[in-house]
This record gives C-alpha cells, sequence and structure tokens, in this order.
C-alpha cells in the first residue's frame, strides 16, 4: 500500500512515497533544476527574455522525474507495490500540445510571468469590464493566469496556435506524459487547476463563452474534457511501467495544483484553518462549502482537490526581499533572526511597500518599491530588516483581510516558516495563532490523496481528514501567539500601509498615511 507524489514547481521536482499502513515516509527525493539538470535557467526560469517574460522549458519537468523515478529503483523502493501516482503542479503555467503530441510551443509561460498585461485589459475590455469579467469566470483577469497566456500566443505567434491541439496545465501535462504520453496518454483537466485559467467559473462549473470567444473562436475545441478531482484518470504508460518497475496497474490519481495540494499536505482540509506558503511568492488559503466571489477580483475564486470551494490569495513578493537583504548583507538565517530580536516591533514607524517586481495582490504589474518614514540615517541593516520583514507580512495581510474567515490557526509551510522571526510576526499581524507544519507540503497532499482516491475507488470510504492526520507534523515548538504587547504597534501600522498602498495606486477616498504614521509613533 505504497502512495506516490510528485510535486513540479518553479525551482524543483520532489517526490515522496508513502507507506499507508505503516503511517510513514518510506521514500523522499528533489531534482533542484538549475543545478541538476542542464537547461540553463536560474530559479528554474529561461534566462535572457524579455523584461516581465517567464518561461520554461517543459520538458524539463520530465526529465526531473525521469531523474528520480531512476534513483527510487535505485534507493530499493519496491516501485511495483505503488498503487497510485498523483501531481501537484505549479498553477496558471501554459503547455500546448499538437495534435501527434510535440510541444507546439517550446516554452510555457510560468505564473510569474508579467508579459501579458495588454491582453488581460484587452480581454475585460471585449466582455464588458472587469464586473461582467467576474461575473463571467469568477476572477479578474491577471497576468498571472492562464486565459492572457493563451490569448498571448493568438495574438503573437499565430502560426504557433494553428499548430496548437491541446491546452495543458503543468500537471495536465505531467498526467499525460505519465499516462503514456505521445502512446496514447490522457488529455483531460480537473476542477481545481482549471479554477486558475480564468476561463470556467468555479462557482457555476461552466465554461465562459463570451471569454473563450473573445480568445479565438477555436479555443474551446482545444481544451480537454474536465474530469472531477476526486477520480483516477486511467494508469501508468506501458513504457514508463516497464522502464521503472511499476505495476501496469498503478492509478494515475486527477492530480492538481500545488496550492491545492498544499492544503491537503499541511492538514488543511476542513473550514476553519488557514495555510499561508511563505515561498518564492507568498500565499494564504482555506477550504469553504460554499463558493466567494470577491468582487474586486483580488481573492482568487477557486475549487480544491475535494469538489469544494478554495480562496486564495497570491502576493508575487514575499521571499524575494528577504532572500535579496540577506544576501546584501552578508546574514545568515540565524543573524536575520537576532537582530529582529533586537528591533521594535511597528519599526517606529517606517513601513516598506516590498513591491520589487510587479505585484498580483494588490494587482500592480509595473510595481516597485517604496520606502515610507525613512530618514537619511535610518538605512541601517536592522532597520531595513524589520522594514522588508513587516512589509511582506503586512502586504500579505493587505489582501488577506478580504477574505470570508475568521481562521482558529495559521499553518505556515514554506522555507520562512522556520523563522522565529517570521513565526512571531505573522501572528502579531493577523491576530491568530500560527504553528510551522513539518514536511513537503504539496507533495505530501499529492500523495495523501493518491491514497484517498484509492481507497474510495476500491470502496474503503475514509474521511481525507483522518487519513491525513497521521501525517501531518506540527512544530509546537515554534508556535506563536499574538504578543499583546504588539497589538497595539501593529494596528495603526496596518492602517497606515492600507492607506499608502491606496494612495500610491491613487484610490479615490483612501486614507492619510502621514496620520497613521503619527499615531505609530505615539503609540511607539
Amino acid at each position: 500500500m505504497l502512495f506516490a507524489g510528485l510535486d513540479s514547481s518553479t525551482q524543483g521536482c520532489k517526490l515522496i512515497v508513502l507507506d499507508l499502513a505503516a503511517q510513514k515516509v518510506m521514500h523522499l527525493d528533489a531534482v533542484h533544476y538549475d543545478t541538476d539538470l542542464d537547461y540553463d535557467t536560474r530559479n528554474g526560469v529561461i534566462q535572457g527574455l524579455e523584461a516581465g517574460a517567464s518561461e520554461s522549458d517543459p520538458r524539463m519537468w520530465i526529465e526531473a522525474i525521469e531523474l528520480l523515478f531512476g534513483r527510487m529503483q535505485d534507493a530499493g523502493v519496491p516501485v511495483a507495490e505503488i498503487r497510485a501516482i498523483s501531481v501537484s503542479g505549479q498553477q496558471h503555467g501554459l503547455v500546448t500540445l499538437d495534435a501527434e503530441g510535440r510541444l507546439s510551443r517550446p516554452h510555457s509561460k510560468l505564473w510569474n510571468d508579467f508579459s501579458t498585461e495588454e491582453e488581460c485589459r484587452l480581454l475585460t475590455e471585449a466582455v464588458g469590464g472587469p464586473e461582467v469579467m467576474i461575473a463571467e469566470v469568477g476572477n479578474s483577469q491577471r497576468t498571472g493566469y492562464t486565459a492572457a497566456k493563451i490569448f498571448h500566443l493568438v495574438r503573437h505567434e499565430p502560426e504557433l496556435w494553428r499548430r496548437t491541439a491541446t491546452c495543458f496545465l503543468v500537471h495536465n501535462y505531467v498526467n499525460w506524459w505519465l499516462t503514456g504520453g505521445q502512446e496514447g496518454g490522457i488529455r483531460v483537466m480537473e476542477p481545481g487547476d482549471l479554477s486558475g485559467m480564468a476561463l470556467w467559473h468555479p462557482g457555476t462549473s461552466r465554461w465562459s463563452d463570451r471569454v473563450l470567444g473573445a480568445i479565438a473562436p477555436d479555443l474551446a475545441a482545444k481544451l480537454p474534457p474536465v474530469r472531477p478531482s476526486d477520480q483516477s484518470i486511467g494508469t501508468i504508460g506501458r513504457a514508463l511501467a516497464e522502464r521503472f518497475g511499476f505495476h501496469p496497474e498503478c492509478r494515475i490519481d486527477a492530480g492538481c495544483g500545488d496550492n491545492m495540494y498544499g492544503a491537503v499536505g499541511t492538514g488543511n482540509v476542513a473550514p476553519g484553518l488557514v495555510t499561508i506558503s511563505l515561498g518564492t511568492s507568498g500565499t494564504a488559503y482555506t477550504v469553504l462549502e460554499e463558493p466567494f466571489i470577491d468582487p474586486s477580483g483580488e481573492i482568487a475564486a477557486f475549487r480544491d482537490s475535494t469538489g469544494r470551494h478554495f480562496p486564495l490569495l497570491c502576493v508575487s513578493n514575499l521571499a524575494n526581499g528577504y532572500n535579496a537583504i540577506i544576501a546584501e548583507h552578508g546574514l545568515s538565517h540565524a543573524r536575520f533572526n537576532e537582530l529582529m530580536a533586537k528591533t521594535p516591533a511597528g519599526n517606529e514607524g517606517r513601513i516598506l511597500i516590498p513591491w520589487y517586481m510587479g505585484e498580483r495582490t494588490p494587482d500592480v504589474p509595473l510595481a516597485a518599491p517604496l520606502y515610507f518614514g525613512f530618514g537619511l540615517a535610518d538605512f541601517t541593516v536592522e532597520k531595513l530588516g524589520r522594514a522588508v520583514l513587516e512589509g511582506h507580512i503586512l502586504n500579505l495581510y493587505d489582501g488577506y483581510r478580504k477574505m470570508p474567515i475568521e481562521a482558529r490557526e495559521i499553518r505556515l509551510t514554506g522555507g520562512l516558516s522556520q523563522s522565529p522571526a517570521w513565526c512571531q510576526a505573522i501572528a502579531d499581524i493577523f491576530e491568530t495563532e500560527v504553528v510551522p507544519v513539518e514536511g513537503e507540503g504539496a507533495a505530501m497532499g499529492a500523495a495523501l490523496h493518491a491514497a484517498w482516491v484509492y481507497e474510495k475507488e476500491n470502496g474503503r470510504k475514509v474521511a481525507l481528514a483522518d487519513l491525513v492526520q497521521p501525517f501531518i507534523q506540527l512544530r509546537e515548538a515554534m508556535r506563536k501567539k499574538p504578543d499583546p504587547a504588539h497589538l497595539d504597534l501593529y494596528r495603526p501600522m496596518k492602517q497606515a500601509f492600507f492607506a499608502l498602498s491606496a494612495r500610491v495606486r491613487g484610490m479615490a477616498g483612501s486614507e492619510d498615511p502621514f496620520l497613521w504614521r503619527q499615531r505609530m509613533q505615539i503609540q511607539s
């Protein structure tokens, strides 16, 4: 009773194999694209592209999985006992195939590609404006989503579009390869990852004919059928079974997006919990029984991997500012935490809006960072470090406050969740108890989902929460509660950040950030 989960992410790929009966991880391995493969990438992204573009070669993701499968076999894992595999994929990336299964466009535009701002604007205008767009697909059109990437291909590479027979997301492409690829691979999609395309309404479960037609008259014919998220789509391809030793009946689960499986991998499978992922981007998400459609379009309306609803906030800027400051000043992670322990919460009124690259939430594709309240002598590593820490969390919280939930607990995942300074600042700013989760997040969630679906399909109905619970390890020693002494400092700071962000974006009626800064200084 072994189950495998793959996480095909922006920077690398992970493989985890779970022994369900023993409730343990049997095998864990990872490939880092930059160092383990020869594709000349940086952070998994092709270099030398036009400004705002972020692309990868889909063959790199397949090569990484082949390497992981080979190493798993060499490690002595009983591969033939793996009953099912599920794939977690970075969301929104566009992969296009021709009728024979060749890549019609050699590269995939990724979630953090900002080159499609014009396409987002044109699509929104074509359907009648932002409100109509949200009514059509439950979301606004963002450069991160897939619809604008398809439209960009149609507009700028029409010959490649004519060759295209299938539009895939990343995990759908991997599933197609796992089920046989050019030798009969299965071309299907599922509602969770699909809801991030901005072509299909997660509340009504319908494609938008208006948006499809605005992109291309033949787009609908190039979109695979939609199958449920909680079912297998087929079995592993014959060539892969023979090459790596899989049983021919090893099932391939429907798979899902990395955020949806990140929820499963942190035990966030019932309403009331929130997961915050602190990685290249920052995300916050929860599970709801009913759909939530944000009128502003800033909170993404998605589906999860079980058929329920999954409001998600994503900010493009998170680890980038932190990574830059520790590199610039030669700091270790431990030294950064030591510095933060010596600096005051609230930074005595100094605020950073950390838009180091185009920002997704709020929607500011051409953003730049802003430093507010800094005097000439304030650009020290301690004060800048505190500003980076608080600025990224405040930017995340600015979007989070729109989400329809009062969390009883926030579970943290990603590299920065191991930092005491980050954990405490999140607890203080979100005013909620937080705890980091051990483990592999999306890869773990994928393997657990594969086990859950397999059990269901074999007549053994088990609640996902019960199946997940033994594998979720909370780092209780890192659990943080909001510090009462910090709340009075952060409440005016949050208001100042909201006001400053709104003023910068030219929003009418926004509050005076200088007034809120004065209140912060009084509190300090």
